[in-house]
């Protein structure tokens, strides 16, 4: 599926403070507000901008950061919803996540929650947050969630250091009632640069391995930064590929992806921190259409190497992001896939 005029999923990045202190984090968030954050007004008004891509609208993924660190987080929210977008948040697990507030966004309109679980216990997932009892606050937020009938999806990051506890997992999403689980593939960016990526041959037996779970769970499964997952599919099922991997057949970075940074940067992807234009200055419809790295991301043809000559190239078309961490070039081979075309 190729996405010219629209991307499926906008990703705003709100703010970068948040109280934790995650050795992987994309953002480097910090503790503070930065003061060349968008304001409420520029924020309105890039939602009017961002309206303009036209039905059917992208989905709105509200991140940081924590969001929750904005105080007119509800007007954005409630701005976003009255232009027509359905609106995702991804809070961070601590003491500003209530009961009262996962109730306030239930009531605000928010479809879903997005919650980071790195481990099954509270010493696995609290060593990569860098904060005692985020594990416990999480937990908790993820019950409220339910008891408000919000789903939940939990991220999980995959890398040396997470990918043996993975199975334990499993246990504690079905009995926390998840909506989703979407594992995040280590893109060495940012703080991310400190943990290990697992091997090619470990994503492809993790990814096989996911592929039998998935008819076992009550939660569906995808994967962030490791489209490989959908070839892995189709060449074990054929046309019987699950149906919520193939509604991410061609979605990469740039391709189906925008993210805008919090100060108004366009990135092709969050993990893909290559700052294109700024949305004070620019319309994000025009950049997102016609700037030429958006119109070569999502030309698959224009890939490099092996992911340029893959078969599979348009539905998976390979971690653009990887690629650009680990060679600088965002068109060239993404290096955790094993296949050889």
């Amino acid at each position: 599926m190729r996405y010219e005029e629209r991307p499926l999923l906008i990703y705003w990045e709100l703010t970068r403070a948040c109280e934790l202190a995650c050795r992987h984090c994309r953002a480097e968030a910090i503790p503070w507000r930065d003061p060349r954050e968008l304001s409420t007004v520029e924020g309105l008004a890039l939602l009017d901008r961002l309206a303009a891509f036209g039905p059917p609208l992208p989905h709105l993924v509200l991140t940081g950061g924590d969001p929750l660190q904005r105080p007119d987080l509800f007007d954005l929210i409630a701005a976003a919803r009255e232009r027509g977008f359905s609106v995702a948040l991804t809070p961070s697990g601590t003491y500003a996540l209530t009961e009262g507030v996962i109730r306030r966004l239930q009531a605000a309109g928010v479809w879903m929650l997005a919650l980071s679980l790195d481990g099954a216990t509270a010493e696995r997932h609290d060593a990569l947050r860098g904060v005692p009892g985020s594990f416990e606050g999480t937990v908790r937020a993820v019950r409220w969630a339910r008891a408000a009938g919000l789903p939940v999806q939990v991220n999980t990051l995959v890398c040396a250091e997470t990918v043996g506890d993975l199975p334990a997992m499993v246990d504690r999403l079905i009995e926390w009632g998840v909506a989703r689980w979407s594992l995040f593939f280590l893109v060495p960016t940012g703080r991310g640069r400190v943990l290990r990526e697992i091997s090619p041959e470990e994503s492809e037996r993790l990814m096989h391995w996911l592929l039998d779970l998935a008819p076992q769970v009550p939660f569906s499964i995808k994967t962030t930064e490791a489209p490989h997952y959908r070839r892995v599919a189709v060449q074990r099922n054929g046309k019987d590929v699950p149906v919520e991997i193939r509604r991410g057949f061609g979605v990469r970075d740039g391709n189906g992806i925008m993210f805008v940074s919090h100060i108004g940067e366009i990135y092709p992807a969050g993990f893909l921190p290559l700052p294109l234009r700024d949305v004070r200055r620019e319309d994000p419809v025009a950049v997102y259409r016609e700037h030429p790295v958006f119109r070569a991301l999502r030309d698959p043809d224009r890939l490099k190497r092996k992911c340029g000559r893959c078969p599979f190239r348009a539905i998976c078309g390979g971690s653009r992001a990887r690629a650009y961490a680990v060679t600088g070039d965002p068109l060239e081979s993404d290096p955790l896939c094993p296949y050889s075309p």
